[in-house]
């Protein structure tokens, strides 16, 4: 196991949704925490919030992980700034709507560069770090889109089960050397963040009313919230599971792709428009 009380964690993406959350519930276990993201108000936000509310040492950090120098520079300073550090949360993400002949190149690329490269140039730089301590551990944010890939989600469920096989492999390599270091993958299903507000579109997506239509059907799936997926991850850290599903839906869907593995769309695709229709009601 991992403790978080006394420990200190690095969380990507901490400005918003389930990254502000982890700073949050992770302070008030006693964690100390270097926070990064683009959004520099929001970080600020969160770091005042933690200091109102619990006596820990809160760096921030404005990082853009799709940049590697960006994100070296954030390693060696939050090493800095906090010796001890031992948790690793790779949480920023992006999302981008439309099928694959909707996408272009450029806008894949700038997905990859966030979801999976930026998760894999992250690790590398601090796994050194975290190698040296007696317990650490290294979380990689996937989906349960990282386990199913429905339609119009080409580029990000690519990524995110790209997250999904990195972190498997790196897992299995860890262990084989007996490092200190463990890690853990995180599967969340619908959480009510702002991720499918904040997406881009596709450069070929004609029909105007797509993206707003996208919004509806994720708010009316997402069910669980950051405050629960944070308490989820943290309970999967100590307890040093290395799949951490978060919310029922994720749970059902990890099963369903199980046991129908290559005909689980059919009956998922009927249960989001039943779900959708009622939403609507």
């Amino acid at each position: 196991m991992t403790a978080t009380k006394g420990a200190t964690a690095a969380v990507t993406g901490a400005a918003s949704g389930i990254g502000r959350a982890l700073a949050l519930e992770l302070a008030s276990r006693g964690c100390d925490l270097a926070l990064a993201d683009r959004d520099e108000a929001g970080l600020q936000a969160v770091a005042a919030e933690i200091g109102r509310d619990a006596k820990r040492k809160v760096s921030t950090h404005r990082v853009d992980v799709a940049e590697p120098g960006q994100i070296a520079d954030f390693a060696q300073a939050a090493t800095s700034a906090h010796p001890a550090l031992n948790i690793l949360i790779n949480n920023a993400g992006v999302a981008l709507l439309g099928q694959f002949g909707e996408i272009d190149q450029a806008q894949m690329d700038w997905l990859f560069n966030i979801n999976f490269w930026g998760v894999v140039h992250s690790t590398r730089v601090f796994l050194p770090h975290l190698a040296q301590k007696p317990e650490a551990h290294v979380v990689n944010i996937s989906s349960i889109f990282g386990i199913i890939a429905p339609p119009g989600q080409t580029a990000y469920a690519a990524a995110k089960f790209a997250v999904r096989g990195f972190s498997e492999s790196l897992r299995h390599e860890l262990q084989i050397a007996g490092s200190p270091v463990r890690l853990s993958v995180v599967h969340p299903g619908g959480v009510a963040t702002n991720i499918a507000r904040n997406s881009r579109t596709g450069t070929g997506v004609s029909d105007n009313a797509f993206r707003a239509q996208s919004i509806e059907r994720f708010d009316t799936m997402a069910k669980s919230t950051p405050e629960a997926a944070a308490r989820r991850i943290i309970e999967g850290i100590e307890k040093n599971q290395p799949r951490i599903l978060i919310g029922n839906d994720a749970r059902m869907m990890d099963l369903l792709q199980r046991f129908r593995p290559a005909t689980y769309w059919a009956p998922l695709a009927r249960r989001f428009e039943k779900a959708a229709k009622v939403g609507k009601s």
